[in-house]
Formats: C-alpha cells, sequence, structure tokens
C-alpha cells in the first residue's frame, strides 16, 4: 500500500528532474556556443579521441587519408578545426594564410607534426626541431646541400642508364614504385652516406619502408603495432648509420681516408676544423642530430621524389601532345649534350619545358598536401580566432586545385607556368624558412629522370588504376603505375 500511495508523486517528481536537466542542458549547450562561436567551424568528435578514427579509416582507404580533409573543406569552407590524436588542428586553403603561416615573419608559428611522425624521424630531425634549433641545423645542411646537386643528379642519370641496358622483358615484369624507389634510394644513399653495396642497401631500404609505413598509423608501442613495427625499423637504420659515423672517425684518425665526397664526410670534415669550432657562431652537431637528419633526408628524398617520378609518368601517358613537346625538347638536348658521359647543369637550363612540366606534377599530385605548424599565441586568421597551443595547417593541395588560383585547375596544362605563378600559390616544397632543403636536388633529379627515360623508352600503362596506397604519407597510386617498355628506335 505505501509503494502504491507514493507512485501518484513519481510522475510529476520526474517531469519536474527532467525539465531541470534540460534547461541546464540548453544552458550549457547555449554557453558553449557563445564561448566557440568565433572559433573555426567543424566539429572535435567523441571526447578525447575526436575524429581520430574517421581520420585512421581514410587513412586505410583507397582515397588516402587527404580525403579526411577534403571532404571537410567542401563542408565548411576554406577554414575548418577538427581534433586529432587529441589535439586541435585548424585548416587553412588561401593564399594569404599560406603567406602569414609558412613566412611566419610574426613569430607566431613554429613546425609540428603528429607524434607518430615526430617518434619516429626524431626529435632532433629538421621536422621537429624549434624554431631556434631549426636555424642553427639548416645554417649547417643548406650549403652541404647545394654542392651534391651535381652528384646526385648523375647518380640519377646513372641509375636509369642501368635499367635502360637491362632487356625490355625484364622490365615489363617490373613494378612501377619498386623501379622509382631503386633509382632515388639508391642516388639518396650515394649521396648522403656512399652506400652502395646492393645487400645493405636492400636491408636498409626495408627498415627505412616500415618507419614511412608507420608514420600515420595510431602512436601505440605494443608489439603487435604498426607503429611498434616503425619504431623498431628506426632503431636498427640508427644502428647502421652510427657504424658507418664510428667507421668513418676511424678512418680519419688513423689517417685512413677512403676519399669519400658525400654529405656525411663534409659534415664530419667540418666538425672535426678547429678554426670553424672555435667561431663564436658554431655549434658543432651531435651524432644524434646527424643520424635523425639523415634519416629524414633519405625518407623526404627518396620517397617525395619516388611518387613524384610515378605521378609524372602517369600525367605524361594520359597527356600525348605534352609528351611530344617534351620528346622533341629532350631529343634537341640529347644532340647538344652527346660527348658527354653525363648531364651537366647548362643541360639543364635547356630544359624549359620540363621544368614547366615538373611544375605541373607536382601541383596536380600535392605529394606533399599540406604543411603543420603549431600556434604560439593567440592569434586571427581569415576572420576567426585560433589558440595558443592549436595546431594549424596550410592545406597546399587545395591552393593547388582552387579555380580561383589556377585555370582549370584539374586539367594537365604545363604551360601554365610559362608566366609566374601567383604569390605563395605554388607549395610543393613548402615556403619561408622552412623551404625544403632538397627542393633544388629533388627538380634535378626529375628533369635528369625525364631525359633519360623518355628519350630512352616508349611506353604503356599495364595497370591505371587511380586508388592511392594505403598508410603512406606521401600520396602514390596503389597500383603503382605499373608499366610495359620498349626501346625507341
Amino acid at each position: 500500500m505505501d509503494h502504491l500511495s507514493l507512485c501518484p508523486l513519481v510522475v510529476p517528481l520526474l517531469c519536474l528532474v527532467i525539465l531541470a536537466l534540460s534547461k541546464i542542458f540548453k544552458t550549457v549547450i547555449q554557453d558553449q556556443e557563445k564561448s566557440t562561436a568565433d572559433i573555426p567551424p567543424g566539429s572535435h568528435g567523441f571526447p578525447v579521441v575526436g575524429e581520430t578514427l574517421q581520420f585512421m579509416l581514410s587513412v586505410n582507404s583507397g582515397k588516402g587519408f587527404y580525403e579526411f580533409v577534403r571532404s571537410r573543406r567542401i563542408r565548411y569552407g576554406s577554414c575548418f578545426r577538427t581534433s586529432l590524436f587529441g589535439e586541435t588542428h585548424v585548416f587553412l586553403s588561401t593564399t594569404e594564410s599560406a603567406r602569414a603561416v609558412l613566412n611566419n615573419e610574426s613569430g607566431m608559428f613554429t613546425k609540428r607534426y603528429i607524434k607518430s611522425i615526430a617518434a619516429l624521424v626524431g626529435d632532433r630531425s629538421l621536422l621537429c626541431a624549434s624554431q631556434h634549433h631549426h636555424k642553427i641545423l639548416r645554417s649547417r645542411f643548406i650549403n652541404l646541400s647545394l654542392t651534391r646537386l651535381v652528384d646526385g643528379s648523375t647518380v640519377v642519370q646513372w641509375s636509369c642508364s642501368q635499367i635502360c641496358s637491362r632487356k625490355p622483358f625484364s622490365l615489363m615484369r617490373k613494378v612501377w614504385p619498386n623501379l622509382a624507389h631503386f633509382i632515388t634510394f639508391k642516388a639518396m644513399c650515394k649521396m648522403l652516406i656512399s652506400l652502395e653495396n646492393e645487400e645493405e642497401l636492400g636491408s636498409l631500404q626495408r627498415d627505412v619502408g616500415f618507419v614511412c609505413e608507420a608514420m600515420l598509423a595510431f602512436p601505440l608501442n605494443l608489439p603487435w603495432t604498426r607503429f611498434h613495427e616503425g619504431i623498431m625499423a628506426r632503431g636498427r637504420v640508427m644502428e647502421v648509420l652510427e657504424k658507418i659515423i664510428r667507421d668513418r672517425r676511424n678512418e680519419t684518425n688513423s689517417h685512413n681516408n677512403n676519399n669519400h665526397e658525400d654529405f656525411l664526410q663534409q659534415l664530419l670534415a667540418v666538425d672535426s676544423d678547429d678554426s670553424a669550432s672555435s667561431s663564436d657562431h658554431y655549434t658543432k652537431l651531435t651524432d644524434a642530430e646527424i643520424k635523425d637528419n639523415i634519416l629524414t633526408m633519405i625518407i623526404a628524398g627518396q620517397d617525395t621524389t619516388a611518387s613524384a617520378l610515378t605521378w609524372m609518368v602517369k600525367y605524361l601517358g594520359e597527356n600525348q601532345k605534352v609528351l611530344n613537346i617534351l620528346i622533341e625538347e629532350q631529343t634537341q638536348v640529347a644532340k647538344q649534350a652527346s660527348d658527354k658521359p653525363f648531364l651537366e647543369l647548362d643541360d639543364l637550363t635547356e630544359m624549359t619545358y620540363a621544368s614547366k612540366m615538373v611544375k605541373e606534377s607536382l601541383r596536380m599530385a600535392s605529394v606533399v598536401p599540406w604543411f603543420p605548424r603549431l600556434v604560439l599565441q593567440d592569434c586571427e586568421r581569415e576572420g576567426y580566432k585560433i589558440n595558443k597551443g592549436w595546431n594549424i595547417n596550410i592545406d597546399a593541395r587545395s591552393i593547388h586545385l582552387d579555380p580561383n588560383v589556377y585555370s582549370e585547375p584539374h586539367k594537365f596544362n604545363p604551360s601554365r607556368f610559362d608566366e609566374e605563378a601567383k604569390a605563395n600559390s605554388f607549395l610543393p616544397f613548402g615556403m619561408g624558412g622552412r623551404t625544403c632543403l632538397g627542393l633544388n636536388m629533388a627538380k634535378a633529379m626529375m628533369v635528369v629522370f625525364l631525359h633519360r627515360f623518355i628519350t630512352t623508352y616508349r611506353w604503356e600503362v599495364v595497370d591505371g588504376d587511380p586508388s592511392i596506397e594505403k598508410w603512406t604519407l606521401f600520396a602514390r597510386l596503389k597500383s603503382g603505375y605499373p608499366i610495359r617498355v620498349s626501346r625507341r628506335l
């Protein structure tokens, strides 16, 4: 009876509770909307994990991880926010924002990569160094990189010559990305550390591949994870580089110099120079800094360049008119350089259309789709408030394909570069103080490869599947764009 007598009170009590909760909930929502009205549109997704799951699904899809960004840009516009790996990320896709953020004249931004990338390349890498540390490292590396330009180009040319000397049927069975990676990886290892032993190159390339595949993995360091496999591979790469550095120093101390002419040798030679070491502005590099940055250069040099070469051949195969113009130019260059064992810098300056073709390929492919920075103090961009501690990303791919920036942006047209591109609109190598150190080397590799390849071969596509390979930091085709080749007469 007592329970029955309470029943009439339960219903109104529940109604009061529901009403009170609804008012509280409404107040919280209104306060949240009021407090976030001036920040970029977007979604923080689920608590803690944010939209990380959606991002990982795009990484593991045939459209590639950039699809995550593209779909949200369509939904929210040129400025939006999301939450990835527990941090807020803002994406911007205007030339004005590219200029302000990448040039960083205000000093409000510094470079920042997601945790998995930073752990794999190392915190002493140029990619992850603080602004002050980056300036020190860059000052040490920039001149050395430029001095190796011709050497790196000739290595690519030599590699192409070796491949071109093989019988056509062996190339028919060779998948394209393996070919491209063989050329660029061999060139980078020759230029950086003079590594040429085929077995050692193969082992090192496998481990670097594991590192690259782990860069977009969730940073969970457990034995069965992709990230753990990448971390273990990084450790093996560090051991190889440590041994090379130790052997070089032993050679120097014993005066048994094998006349290495590579990037590492120049670094070690400068560090052992007493006059340089005594300079007030000189900072000697640690072995950890050298190792992290050699790994970074191998990854950036071989993976981005190999991907770019693949896209170039794809675009050429789809645009016969462009290919015909290029063949005519390169045939003329070949005649002029016929008495030389290798192309020289003067020959590269004659490849004006090839240079435009390289630029157009880089624009359309956008191998590096965006450039991340960390916000050091509250600021405003595109009418929205950006908070200190957030990550801000310049969406280069979106800028490259913006019809307000490039006429008919999805049409492959090297001649669009007959004139200079609009300011802050061509970003394959970044911009400002963090511009890629290897941009001249990459361009040289690409035009030298183009010259050798198109003057020697004809080709037909075996598999033109446009799907993007999974788990890759730099956009490349899932099929690898395999081709069947035959020699030109």
